[in-house]
C-alpha cells in the first residue's frame, strides 16, 4: 500500500512538474518532518541527515522558527522603508568579514547573489570575462548557468566564460606536487587571462568556491589561489568568493572557509544556510564596489532583506554563537575525519578522504594506484546508506565522491550511525563484486 501511495505521489509529481526534476535516490524519498539531524518520512521512519546544509543550525532550530513567527506576525515589507532588523542584521553579518568587506545587498537564493557578484563585478572593472574551473556550478539563473561549466549546457556557447583545471592535488595536474602544482595551475587561470585578451575581451574576475565543493571538497595544493588571484586582479579584475556552501562557521576554524588562504576577495556570495531554509541570501563586497554599482544601477529586491527573512538571519547568528557550533565543526569534524581514515584502512574501494570543518569528501577508486573512479559504486553505496537509514550523496568530475556534509549540530554519537552504515555498505559492495 505504501509502495503504491509513493507512486501515485511521483506520477502527479510528473505531471505538473516534468520527468526530469532531480529527485534522490533509486527509490525517492518522502518527507513530511523535520528536527535536529533527522528526517522523517511518510511511515514514520527515521533517518540521519548527513547531507543537507540548509539548516545548516539544524532542521526546525526552536530559536529560528520562533524568530520567523514572531516577526511575521508584526510586520512584513520590503526595504524602502526603514528598520531596526536589516541594519542589526547586516552590522552582525559584516562584522565577521574582514575589514575591507563591509556592506552588504540581500537577496533570496545563491543564484542571485552570484549573478549580482557578476554584475557588480563587470560594471566596476569593465571587463567581461569571467573565469571558473572546469567544473563550476554557481546556481541556475541564465547569467550563472554561464558559469557553470559542471553541467550547464550556457556554459558551452558562451565566449564570455573561460575554465581553468580543477586545482586538484590527489589527480595533479602532469603529476606534479609542492609549489610547481601550485604554479601549474596558477599558470592555466594566466592562459584563460591571455585567451580573453588575444580575443578583445578583458577580465571582470575569477569566481570560485573557496572549499572548491562541487569539484569534490579539493585539497587545493597551498599558494595556488593567491597566485591565481594576483594575477587576475594585474589583469584588472576581481576576486569572487562563492561561500554558499562552507560559510557560516562550516569550516571550523573560520566563519568564511576563504578566511583558510592569504587573500581577501573582493566579493563573497552567500544562500543556503544563511536563513536555515528560509529564502536568504546575499553579496558581502568592498563598500567602493557597492557604492559605484548601486549608485548607477538601482538594485532593489522585493523579498530581499524583509524584516521576517532578517529576523531568521539574526537567530541563525546567533544559534551557531550559543550553540557554540563552530567549535563542534572542529571537534565532531575531526572524530567523523579519523573514523572515515579507519574505514580507509579497511576498505579497499576509499582512495582519499578529505575534510574542512563539518564538511567531508570520500573519493571512492576501483584501483588505488591508478585512481580508477569507482562512479557505479559510489552510486550503490548511497542508496545503500539510503536503506540503512543515513542520507549522503556524491559529487566530482566522475560522480565518485561521497557528500558529507551534515547540518551543524552534528554530534559524534550521529557519526557512530553514519560510520557503522558506511562501513556496512562497503562491505557489501565488496561482496557483490563488480557492480
Amino acid at each position: 500500500m505504501a509502495d503504491n501511495r509513493a507512486q501515485d505521489l511521483l506520477s502527479r509529481r510528473y505531471r505538473v512538474m516534468g520527468h526530469h526534476t532531480p529527485l534522490f535516490y533509486e527509490k525517492p524519498l518522502h518527507l513530511v518532518r523535520g528536527e535536529g539531524v533527522w528526517l522523517w518520512d511518510n511511515e514514520g521512519n527515521r533517518y540521519l541527515d548527513a547531507y543537507n546544509n540548509v539548516p545548516h543550525v539544524g532542521h526546525c532550530h526552536p530559536r529560528v522558527v520562533e524568530a520567523l513567527s514572531r516577526q511575521a506576525g508584526t510586520l512584513n515589507i520590503h526595504t524602502r522603508y526603514l528598520h531596526n532588523n536589516i541594519v542589526d542584521y547586516l552590522e552582525r553579518l559584516t562584522s565577521t568579514f574582514d575589514e575591507g568587506l563591509q556592506m552588504a545587498m540581500l537577496t533570496c537564493t545563491g543564484s542571485e547573489a552570484n549573478e549580482l557578484a557578476l554584475r557588480m563585478a563587470r560594471f566596476c572593472t569593465g571587463g567581461q570575462g569571467v573565469i571558473v574551473t572546469d567544473f563550476a556550478y554557481h546556481g541556475n539563473t541564465e547569467a550563472v548557468s554561464e558559469i557553470g561549466t559542471a553541467f550547464m549546457p550556457e556554459a558551452k556557447t558562451t565566449r564570455r566564460v573561460k575554465a581553468f583545471p580543477i586545482p586538484d592535488s590527489y589527480r595533479p595536474l602532469d603529476g606534479l606536487g609542492g609549489e610547481p602544482l601550485a604554479q601549474a595551475y596558477a599558470d592555466r587561470v594566466q592562459q584563460a587571462i591571455d585567451a580573453f585578451h588575444a580575443e578583445g575581451m578583458n577580465v571582470a574576475g575569477i569566481l570560485v568556491c573557496p572549499d572548491f565543493a562541487n569539484e569534490g571538497l579539493l585539497n587545493v595544493p597551498p599558494g595556488f589561489l593567491e597566485k591565481a588571484v594576483t594575477k587576475v586582479r594585474q589583469a584588472g579584475g576581481v576576486f569572487i568568493a562563492d561561500e554558499v556552501q562552507a560559510g557560516f562557521g562550516r569550516s571550523g576554524r573560520h566563519f568564511w572557509a576563504h578566511q583558510w588562504y592569504d587573500v581577501t576577495p573582493d566579493i563573497v556570495t552567500m544562500g543556503k544556510p544563511m536563513g536555515n531554509g528560509h529564502p536568504l541570501a546575499g553579496v558581502v563586497a568592498r563598500p567602493d564596489m557597492i557604492e559605484a554599482f548601486s549608485r548607477e544601477s538601482m538594485y532593489f529586491n522585493t523579498f530581499g532583506g524583509t524584516p521576517v527573512s532578517c529576523a531568521v538571519g539574526i537567530a541563525v547568528l546567533d544559534a551557531i554563537e550559543e550553540d557554540n557550533l563552530m567549535q563542534n565543526a572542529v571537534t565532531t569534524g575531526a572524530y567523523v575525519a579519523d573514523g572515515l581514515r579507519r574505514l580507509q584502512q579497511k576498505h579497499e574501494l576509499i582512495g582519499d578522504v578529505r575534510e574542512l570543518g563539518m564538511f567531508f569528501g570520500v573519493e571512492l577508486v576501483r584501483d588505488r594506484k591508478a585512481k580508477t573512479p569507482a562512479s557505479t559504486e559510489s552510486r550503490r553505496i548511497i542508496n545503500l546508506m539510503r536503506d540503512k537509514g543515513v542520507l549522503v550523496s556524491t559529487i566530482g568530475v566522475h560522480d565518485a565522491i561521497l557528500k558529507v556534509r551534515p547540518p551543524m549540530p552534528f554530534q559524534p554519537g550521529h557519526a557512530d550511525i553514519l560510520l557503522k552504515a558506511l562501513d556496512e555498505a562497503l562491505t557489501q559492495v565488496a561482496s557483490e563484486g563488480s557492480v
